[in-house]
């Protein structure tokens, strides 16, 4: 049976978050409603990760196998034909058979973009946190590289909602990169922001850039929350490691608000090489 894997980019405000809900609007439940409709099947869609309501993606990579004689190609243009405008395939194909979304992704890399300018435009407030009032840029970008390794983030992770599987929950992530940049105030897409040797005062967007094997729940809304609280004095970069060694939630930042962050893409390795599965 075909394997089709799908790259998607969403604006994800006016959903309740990528998994189904009964009798609430996700990502993916429109998703699946139009390939059962288009296939004229039983379709289950995987997803690398799952986006919670009002955060976005640019490059959210999903996959379904089916028997439909369509081609990834005519597949995407239907399911754009008849999608909102919202949710865009970006690309479809179809790839190995042991091809699965979430547990061959070697690493996802996840964006916050700040605004700091003094009135947010009308096409950024959803997909920015307002926060015009002053921050230390330097010692946020020295704090949000204190993350990067194989760390225990219990102290920046939200309840999985089962005191069952919070017990069993793996809480060590390992993170490739963590850092502050100084972006253009574009609209969440997959374009690289660049770090100035000398950051401008006046830069009206920051972003929050991390790279990682896989995310606790809220995690990184809890570490933005916590490089903020940097950035207003409350913290200083020194902290970060005992707030690590804490493994308590409250002791870290607030969770910021979820319309700053987007999924910007998730990596796999080549088709013949092993992967381990993920852990989120």
């Amino acid at each position: 049976m075909p394997n089709i894997r799908l790259t998607l980019a969403y604006d994800g405000t006016e959903f309740r978050g990528w998994q189904i809900q009964p009798g609430q609007p996700t990502i993916q439940g429109v998703l699946t409603d139009l390939l059962r409709r288009l296939t004229q099947e039983q379709v289950t869609l995987y997803a690398a990760g799952r986006t919670d309501a009002g955060v976005h993606a640019w490059g959210q990579v999903a996959h379904f196998k089916t028997d439909s004689a369509l081609s990834p190609e005519d597949l995407a243009r239907a399911l754009n034909a008849l999608l909102p405008p919202a949710i865009r395939v970006r690309s479809a194909e179809e790839v190995a058979s042991d091809f699965h979304s979430r547990w061959r992704a070697r690493a996802k890399t996840y964006r916050y973009s700040i605004y700091r300018g003094p009135v947010v435009p009308p096409f950024r407030w959803r997909y920015v946190l307002h926060h015009p009032y002053p921050l230390n840029f330097e010692a946020m970008n020295a704090a949000a590289r204190c993350f990067e390794g194989r760390r225990d983030f219990s102290s920046f992770a939200a309840s999985t909602g089962s005191e069952e599987d919070d017990r069993d929950r793996e809480m060590f992530r390992e993170i490739y990169r963590s850092e502050m940049l100084v972006v253009p105030a574009d609209p969440c897409e997959g374009s690289s922001p660049s770090l100035p040797a000398k950051p401008a005062p006046d830069s009206e967007e920051w972003a929050y850039v991390v790279r990682g094997k896989s995310f606790l729940r809220h995690m990184v809304r809890k570490i933005v929350g916590t490089l903020v609280e940097v950035g207003r004095g409350r913290l200083t970069p020194a902290d970060i490691p005992r707030l690590l060694e804490l493994r308590d939630t409250s002791r870290s930042g607030p969770t910021v608000p979820p319309q700053g962050l987007c999924l910007v893409s998730v990596e796999y390795p080549a088709a013949n090489d092993s992967q381990p599965r993920d852990l989120d």
